[in-house]
């Protein structure tokens, strides 16, 4: 049981760690960096080591040791799983899923060096890749979290006869995940242009994708807002269709990180998308999407709809 307990710990310290590698991977885009190792992977400029490097080389190998580092604590995750849960628990599924989207995630990280997608490119290659990144990076956020969530005693989760509630959840899920996409669609194309402007070029410059995305950005707002009414009303009826102070507790918290995103999301623009504030408005993303994630964990768990379907005391006694 302690071993289990430590290894609770330590899946919540990954998940942790790869919300900073993260951040730290949207410093790197939003600093242009992402070119600091030239088009190599895994060498750094054709070095194991770059030797007299540049700023934007410390920050993007910086960020390929920590994502390294990353990789390492999630395959020591699927090993002491391995070890600490029998074949088929549901803790070795979710450390074998998170071992699978890191995997995935590395490859969309080389594949965006490799094919030089990274620094002032502003191809639609590069807007779908950086949509299929967000993509990939919640869902290994999710299947961490499940993992972490699992080891802590959490009950496997079971969507068939959920009814309602995991239609509402499935559906925010998909919500999220649009307003991500479109987010990190958005941050790029904002990131470019305002690059572009204080360099002194002018909107007619820019390449063809960069001003449709400029002149489209509202959407991204608009989307937000739509999606966070729709995922706040989901939330506060889960709460009510399935009573319990976790879950009533994971809807509270899963509406005040998303009012508080949409603050970040405001004042990101109104300053005109600086580096920290880009990263204060990633980091809240995340923390909504993990929100929903537990919560959806809480509410849709195996004995959840079991519960509902027996009669209350009050009713069993009349």
């Amino acid at each position: 049981m302690l071993a289990r307990n430590r290894f609770a710990t330590y899946v919540w310290g990954v998940l942790i760690y790869n919300l900073l590698v993260i951040l730290w991977g949207a410093f790197v885009r939003a600093t242009g960096s992402g070119a600091g190792c030239g088009s190599h992977w895994p060498l750094c400029n054709g070095e194991v080591i770059p030797r007299a490097p540049a700023v934007e080389t410390i920050v993007e190998f910086t960020h390929r040791l920590t994502s390294g580092v990353a990789l390492l604590m999630v395959i020591g995750m699927l090993v002491w799983a391995y070890r600490a849960y029998p074949r088929g628990h549901i803790v070795r599924r979710g450390a074998q899923l998170s071992m699978v989207f890191i995997i995935t995630e590395a490859l969309l990280g080389a594949g965006l060096v490799l094919f030089e997608l990274v620094a002032h490119n502003a191809s639609l290659t590069r807007a779908f890749s950086m949509a299929a990144h967000l993509l990939n990076t919640f869902i290994l956020i999710a299947c961490i979290t499940l993992t972490g969530w699992w080891a802590s005693g959490g009950e496997p989760i079971r969507l068939r006869g959920q009814g309602a509630v995991a239609s509402w959840l499935i559906t925010s899920m998909v919500g999220l995940i649009l307003v991500g996409m479109s987010g990190a669609v958005i941050a790029l194309g904002d990131t470019l242009f305002f690059a572009h402007t204080r360099a002194g070029g002018s909107e007619e410059d820019l390449a063809p994708l960069v001003a449709t995305i400029v002149s489209i950005r509202m959407m991204h707002p608009a989307l937000a807002i739509g999606v966070g009414a729709f995922v706040v009303v989901a939330a506060w009826y889960t709460s009510t269709a399935r009573p319990g102070a976790t879950t009533r507790r994971l809807a509270i918290v899963l509406t005040v990180l998303y009012a508080m995103e949409l603050v970040a999301g405001y004042v990101n623009v109104a300053l005109q998308v600086p580096v920290w504030m880009q990263l204060v408005h990633l980091f809240l993303a995340d923390a909504v999407w993990i929100a929903l994630i537990l919560l959806a964990a809480s509410a849709l768990r195996v004995s959840a709809q079991s519960s509902e379907a027996q009669p209350a005391p009050s009713m069993a006694r009349a």
